[in-house]
């Protein structure tokens, strides 16, 4: 059953949050995701928002991991299986299945398709894991959380802005 707040409450809220966004003070948070068998977390201030998986229409003659266009609120976006896209199998909508889009600075009317949102993850929960150089380019370093998980760091600058990201065409 959903908390019920009053108006003022969710008012005082709202206001603070507003003054939080103008004096430039952006939460610190570590979004997490899962992709296939990867766990990934990526910059709160760089996710624009996790969405429910709606109808997503094929697009013909386009690489797999492209799976087609959804409507999202009015604009049509691109998904993105983002497992299939790193050699995965495809991912199987579900209940758990969401729609992360990126954040709006960016310009992309994306969103990578991903099992499941695993939520909010506080940065000093996690250290920092020396690996070998990743050959993806979005992965901006590896974490691992107290219970020895591994997690890839996205940097979604440079996921949208790779040549193999961009190159959808079968």
């Amino acid at each position: 059953m959903a908390k019920r707040i009053s108006l003022r409450q969710f008012q005082e809220s709202l206001v603070s949050r507003l003054a939080e966004a103008r004096s430039g003070e952006v939460p610190r948070g570590l979004l997490g995701i899962q992709a296939g068998e990867e766990f990934w977390l990526t910059d709160l201030a760089d996710a624009g928002e996790i969405v429910p998986t709606p109808a997503i229409a094929p697009v013909p003659l386009a690489k797999r991991w492209l799976r087609g266009l959804a409507n999202i609120r009015g604009s049509l976006c691109l998904v993105i299986d983002f497992a299939a896209f790193h050699g995965g199998s495809a991912t199987t909508p579900t209940g758990d299945t969401r729609l992360l889009l990126p954040n709006a600075r960016y310009g992309s009317n994306c969103a990578l398709l991903v099992s499941r949102a695993l939520g909010l993850r506080n940065p000093e929960a996690f250290e920092e894991h020396e690996t070998g150089a990743d050959e993806r380019a979005w992965v901006s370093g590896e974490l691992v959380d107290p219970q020895g998980k591994r997690w890839k760091r996205l940097s979604f600058g440079a996921l949208l802005a790779h040549p193999q990201f961009l190159d959808v065409a079968g």
